[in-house]
């Protein structure tokens, strides 16, 4: 959606009133940007990139709690606050990119495209879940030997990249295998319906504009919908909708989990 709204559009100039996310804003990044049009929006794990004229590419990570909206016509404001609209970019048409970001976990930053393959952040990077990369096979071949939990390995942004909390615990109840399994344990037919899962669940996760709980908005201000259709997560004690069994919760790499104790196994 952000790019049916901003690609053509030309940077006019850039406002950053808070410079210290995850790392510190450079100095640079206003006049790096400048005069630029923006060419393509693309994505890499859990990082926008977006393209601008020169050879030069904007990454863009929105931490837990970060937004990055276009603020035009039509567009309401009313559930960003505006202390957190830490950075803004002015284009040519009127309209406004603006990050917002309440927990300033995220991370702005201009890098050469020719160098984006070797950025610190991109680099290990594992195969994109909705890739033909990520498959039975690839996933059968990383797990092997592993004696992490499964959950914990589909987190691993060196085995794939772009899975988190929230639709791993997801995943991995519609594969009805328990996040705490031993990723040498997963079987060959569960390792292809970890895969299948995956990308059923990104697929919908982004035809609903995401999973809103408190703070996300998507770039028009939308909250996301795919809340209203998790099946385990945030779901503790209430009845699994397969099979009405509670849903448990339990912590793994210092995140919730959540599973069902009878489907899943």
């Amino acid at each position: 959606m952000l790019a049916r709204s901003v690609v053509g559009r030309t940077f006019r100039h850039t406002t950053v009133r808070e410079a210290r996310l995850r790392r510190s804003v450079t100095s640079e990044l206003a006049s790096a940007l400048a005069g630029r049009r923006i060419e393509r929006i693309g994505r890499r794990a859990k990082y926008l990139l977006i393209e601008v004229g020169g050879g030069q590419v904007m990454l863009v990570h929105l931490g837990m709690s970060g937004s990055l909206t276009h603020r035009g016509h039509g567009f309401d404001p009313v559930p960003f606050d505006s202390r957190h609209d830490h950075i803004e970019f002015a284009l040519d048409d009127g309209s406004v990119l603006v990050y917002n970001d309440p927990r300033r976990f995220g991370l702005i930053k201009v890098v050469a495209r020719a160098d984006l393959d070797n950025v610190t952040e991109l680099k290990y990077l594992g195969p994109e879940p909705l890739g033909h990369e990520f498959s039975t096979g690839y996933l059968w071949k990383a797990t092997r030997g592993r004696t992490a939990a499964i959950k914990n390995l589909l987190m691993d942004q060196r085995i794939v990249a772009g899975v988190g909390n929230i639709y791993a615990s997801e995943v991995l109840f519609r594969a009805r295998v328990r996040p705490t399994r031993r990723g040498g344990k997963v079987t060959r037919d569960e390792a292809e319906r970890i895969v299948t899962a995956t990308k059923e669940v990104l697929r919908e996760a982004i035809g609903s504009r995401g999973t809103t709980f408190r703070s996300y908005r998507d770039s028009r201000g939308q909250p996301g919908k795919f809340a209203q259709l998790l099946r385990v997560y945030d779901r503790e004690g209430k009845p699994c909708r397969r099979c009405n069994t509670p849903i448990r919760a339990i912590v793994l790499g210092q995140r919730s989990s959540y599973y069902c104790p009878r489907c899943q196994k």
